[in-house]
């Protein structure tokens, strides 16, 4: 690196040795489209390049390849494992207070070793440096990306999730908070092919070790884990959630936020509600009799998209209105759009990747050199079978419409991945259409909440586990019930914001996608600021359900009473119910134990001692009331 740039950062002596190689070039890019053109070997006539290395014992691996499509940069991982986070990529190096796996333990040593041979192989690469605002321009910490140049679209997509800061921007002092250092080759050499992240939180700077090149666990997940821990410190959350403002077609304007596990619907939240080809709705179709449920909506909500994955909650944010106010926490979106298989599904995502403002990154998707990389032809795992995980990369300023201000949040949503439930086959699928939550029973959601049903974001989907707290647990690097603490404050202080749960994929025996939280959000958009009589609420049969809805009209058509209260649909009934009921209950036990601890607050193991306790509805709400 030039001596006049290399000026410009405060950095570590270990970082300021790897930039000095004067054998090896260091890129600083100064626009989106050089990182563009790196991400294709920085060669204008390269039309698949492959990023490649040179394991020992194993000679050239490629570990990707990127085409050039007409409307951006197709990446494609040879090995189908990269192609979803691995859950359990995160170790902790440091000896700072964790509840995470540390590096010492899982390996049987000290990272220094491998930190120390990581900067010996980056020396002797040619290299991406690259600036960037962790958290945001206004509210973020300055961070730092090292990465080999041949990783040019990983370095690109993180410019679209995180941004980035130009060469010719790059302020005086820039002493980066955290460093991301990319070496793809050790998860060969040192980790038997798994995705590894070793976070490595010293006290001026946390480092980052990516040793694979997936962008989740890393320049996405990697990130947030950074503003978690620096949270953590400050007493703040960023919580992991969509939030979207919708107006009505008469004008009534609120505003709600999507939490949930990976595959709970958050990137869902902030897309138009699906039609059919006719224009109806098709509610949910019931899987074992074929019936379909229909509604027609003359004219759906305005939706104005606020943050898509991460809400900063950061104090200075806060107004005093007892709502949560947030704000986002990225620049860019990273959607997964495997529902979307085949043209005319959703035309919105449809015409921003077709004819994007700028050329966008596309994982898992058969993008073919010189052709349009289309979103519904997902890559093949196998013949017959494929991806789970297709990807792209929008940057928030390609969104239309898209809200860049802080906003309060009326609806705080939390959504569950359900598998179908029926007599002969009961499982934990019985959640309704949507339900209200006290705010107790809510912080308790957030505690356990469920990584769900065919979860297709993550490696690990075998049954009912548990996303960890706040649905941001794999990402935090700190302890349980700390950030157990920080949730329950906000929900303490946050009294005018309301809690609704809402499942995806099946109601009881009907498949029905993620229509619920759709309906959801147009049915509480038309209602407005008009808060639930006593009598529009019905006590759910589990008490972990809240309260179910007496009725919901939508646009002047009633839905079934079996899709508000799951058993009394006759293919469920009371006996499926209750045996999911418990399913439900047991997981929550299990799940909570873990937060039991002299560090928890005594208003939170109250809360935890009435879910252990079997309370009902009313124990709840007098540990914290809710507003009807």
């Amino acid at each position: 690196m030039e001596k006049e740039l290399l000026e410009k950062f405060i950095l570590t002596e270990e970082l300021k040795d790897i930039l000095n190689n004067k054998d090896k070039k260091v890129v600083v890019p100064d626009s989106r489209g050089e990182l563009l053109k790196l991400a294709l070997g920085n060669d204008e006539e390269c039309n698949v390049f492959e990023v490649a290395y040179d394991i020992p014992g194993n000679g050239r691996v490629v570990e990707a390849t990127v085409a050039r499509c007409k409307n951006g940069a197709a990446v494609n991982y040879t090995d189908i494992y990269m192609r979803r986070r691995d859950p359990d990529c995160m170790v902790v190096a440091d000896k700072g207070e964790t509840d995470k796996p540390r590096y010492r333990d899982r390996y049987g040593e000290d990272f220094s070793s491998l930190r120390q041979i990581t900067f010996e192989w980056l020396k002797q690469q040619d290299l991406i440096v690259m600036p960037f605002m962790a958290g945001g321009e206004e509210l973020g910490y300055p961070a730092l990306l090292v990465a080999p140049d041949n990783a040019g679209f990983f370095a690109a997509g993180l410019a679209d999730l995180q941004g980035f800061i130009p060469k010719h921007r790059i302020p005086d002092g820039f002493k980066p908070k955290t460093i991301i250092y990319l070496a793809p080759p050790f998860r060969h050499t040192h980790f038997d092919g798994k995705q590894v992240v070793v976070h490595n939180r010293l006290n001026d700077v946390h480092e980052l070790f990516s040793y694979n090149l997936y962008p989740g666990p890393s320049a996405k997940k990697g990130i947030y884990g950074v503003l978690l821990n620096i949270g953590e410190s400050e007493g703040w959350v960023t919580v992991h959630a969509s939030t979207v403002r919708v107006i009505t077609p008469y004008e009534n304007i609120i505003t709600i936020m999507h939490e949930g596990a990976s595959g709970g619907g958050k990137s869902e939240m902030i897309e138009q509600l699906h039609k059919e080809p006719d224009g109806r709705i098709l509610v949910g179709k019931n899987l074992k009799t074929g019936e379909k449920l229909f509604l027609e909506l003359k004219e759906t909500c305005e939706l104005q998209p606020v943050t898509d994955d991460m809400a900063l909650c950061h104090p200075s944010l806060q107004n005093g209105n007892k709502k949560l106010v947030v704000k986002d926490a990225e620049q860019g979106w990273f959607l997964r759009i495997n529902h979307i298989t085949k043209y005319g599904t959703d035309p919105y995502y449809e015409k921003l990747t077709i004819h994007p403002k700028e050329p966008l990154i596309f994982l898992n998707l058969d993008g073919v050199p010189g052709s349009t990389c289309l979103i519904w032809e997902h890559t093949m795992d196998e013949p017959g079978k494929p991806c789970p995980n297709p990807r792209v990369i929008m940057p928030r300023r390609f969104i239309p419409d898209v809200v860049d201000e802080p906003v309060e949040i009326d609806v705080r949503s939390f959504g569950v991945r359900t598998p179908p439930c029926t007599k002969e086959k009961p499982t934990y699928g019985i959640l309704g259409l949507f339900h209200i939550l006290p705010p107790a029973l809510a912080w308790l959601w957030r505690l356990v909440a469920p990584r769900g049903h065919d979860n297709p974001s993550i490696t690990d989907t075998v049954g009912m586990s548990s996303e960890g707290v706040g649905s941001y647990w794999p990402f935090a690097t700190g302890k349980m019930v700390d950030q157990a603490n920080l949730l329950l404050r906000q929900v303490i202080h946050t009294t005018n914001t309301r809690y609704i749960l809402v499942p995806n994929q099946h109601i009881g025996a009907y498949k029905v996608g993620f229509m619920p939280q759709w309906i959801a959000r147009e049915y509480l958009a038309r209602r407005g600021s008009a808060r639930f009589k006593p009598e529009q609420l019905v006590e759910s049969r589990c008490a972990l359900l809240g309260y179910s809805l007496e009725t919901i009209k939508v646009d002047g058509t009633y839905l079934p009473k079996g899709f508000l209260e799951v058993n009394h649909q006759p293919e469920v009934g009371n006996e499926g119910y209750d045996v999911g009921a418990k399913i439900l209950n047991n997981f929550f036990k299990r799940e909570l134990a873990k937060f039991v601890s002299p560090d928890l607050d005594p208003l939170g193991k109250k809360i935890i001692e009435c879910c252990i306790c079997d309370g009902t509805l009313k124990d709840y709400l007098e540990l914290i009331p809710m507003k009807l």
